[in-house]
Formats: C-alpha cells, structure tokens, sequence
C-alpha cells in the first residue's frame, strides 16, 4: 500500500484575497476554481509538484459546525492561531521579498534556526500561518 498527501485544507474568507496571495504571492497555479452554493472554493498548487494541492475553502463549508463553534474559528483565525502549512523554497530571499511586496502580514523575517534550518513565516489573507523553510542547496 502507497497512500500519497494530495491535498491540504486551509479556510479563506475572501477567496479574491487568498488567490491573490497563492496565485500573484506565492507563484502558485489555479487547478480549480469552484462556486457553488453561494460559497467559493480555489484548489491551488505549485507547478512543480502537480501531485499536491491547496484547497482554499469558506469556512461556512466545513460540515457539522455548530454556529458557536463557526464563531470560535473565526476568531482564532483572526487572531492567526486556527491553521497552518509549511512550504519550501530554494530561495527563501527571493521568496520573502516577493511576498513582502505584495504586503504580506509578516511573522518572522528569514532566520537561521538553532536547530538547522533557515525560515519565514506570514500570515495569508485569511490569518493562515504559512512558513517557508529553505531548502538545502541554495
């Protein structure tokens, strides 16, 4: 049995301002791009790995939420404390400063970790903690 990672869940709240941040931000493509219901959800990904997506789901989507505990979500994804991913970069300068340019929340600027890598950290539209750990060999 091989079972693969395929995709990945983080909520958005406005699906407009978390493409910008994957698509324009990050470099990532768009796969998928769905309306329904009233709600939108983006499968987005990197084109060098075409085996591994991101889907960017409404909240309001998440099945057998209570209102109180929709409401509790939502206020820990304000607060930055509800979701994250880690993603890697060959080039976490390069990467850093486009995502700065594009006027990511910033987290932590690249750093030299004790424990032997180099990162970043940001936070996407929808209070996501996204960090980039750079990869060996740059």
């Amino acid at each position: 049995m091989n079972i693969t990672i395929h995709q990945a869940m983080l909520p958005q709240e406005d699906p407009s301002a978390s493409l910008a941040f994957y698509r324009d931000a990050l470099g990532f493509e768009v796969r998928n791009d769905v309306e329904y219901g009233g709600m939108h959800w983006t499968t987005v990904g990197s084109p060098d790995q075409p085996d591994m997506a991101i889907v960017l789901y409404p909240l309001a989507a998440a099945p057998g939420l209570t209102d109180d505990e929709r409401r509790m979500i939502a206020e820990m994804m304000a607060k930055g404390t509800y979701a994250s991913i880690n993603l890697a970069t060959r080039d976490l300068d390069a990467a850093f400063e486009r995502l700065t340019a594009s006027g990511a929340d910033v987290v932590q600027e690249p750093t030299d970790q004790p424990y032997g890598i180099r990162d970043c950290a940001v936070r996407d539209p929808a209070g996501n903690l996204v960090r980039i750990q750079e990869l060996p060999g740059a």
